[in-house]
């Protein structure tokens, strides 16, 4: 890749999906000492980094600004900003380690998947379809209701909330692995 091709990829969308990045480090910090206070900064950060993603993909498409790079970018910051609470939440103890090891699995399987041409006979990367979007718009309200310092009766929500994220995640891979079976 030469710079040239570089510079025009890191337009606008790409920046911003690349800044949401920058929220990672302080949901760690926040959520190792996780007072009320920290719980409700950790609870904004999660929730400004993950309202960007609709940001950065609206005005992808609205400034003609959709790249290869933003299609592989977006769903990798998606991920990080997805598995970083819950590896806390692990810690917490408000999660099972085994629910996030089968979101990370399916996560890791998908983008192994989508970025090999290999396997799905393409050589552009596949954008998320509306099993993926529902997925993510799940696991980010799971999150958000877990990482609240929510009172005790929010809990059977949060955790229930957070199983129909799993489930949507699993069906969401199956769904997006479907069509390359059958097409070979």
């Amino acid at each position: 890749m030469t710079i040239s091709h570089y510079q025009l990829s890191m337009n606008l969308p790409n920046s911003i999906t690349i800044s949401r990045l920058i929220g990672l480090p302080f949901l760690f910090y926040f959520l190792t000492t996780p007072t009320p206070s920290h719980r409700w900064l950790s609870l904004v950060i999660f929730l400004l980094a993950a309202s960007t993603d609709w940001v950065d993909g609206y005005l992808a498409r609205k400034l003609n600004q959709v790249t290869e790079l933003g299609k592989f970018l977006d769903p990798l910051v998606d991920k990080l900003l997805v598995l970083a609470p819950l590896l806390s939440l692990i810690s917490l103890q408000q999660v099972p380690a085994w629910g996030v090891f089968l979101i990370l699995g399916r996560e890791i399987a998908i983008a192994g998947w989508r970025i090999n041409p290999n396997l799905t006979g393409n050589t552009t990367i596949q954008g998320a379809n509306i099993w993926g979007k529902l997925k993510t718009v799940s696991q980010i309200t799971a999150i958000a209701l877990l990482i609240a310092p929510l009172p005790q009766p929010w809990e059977t929500i949060s955790i229930t909330v957070f199983w129909l994220s799993v489930f949507l995640t699993i069906l969401s891979g199956v769904i997006y692995l479907l069509p390359n079976f059958s097409s070979n």
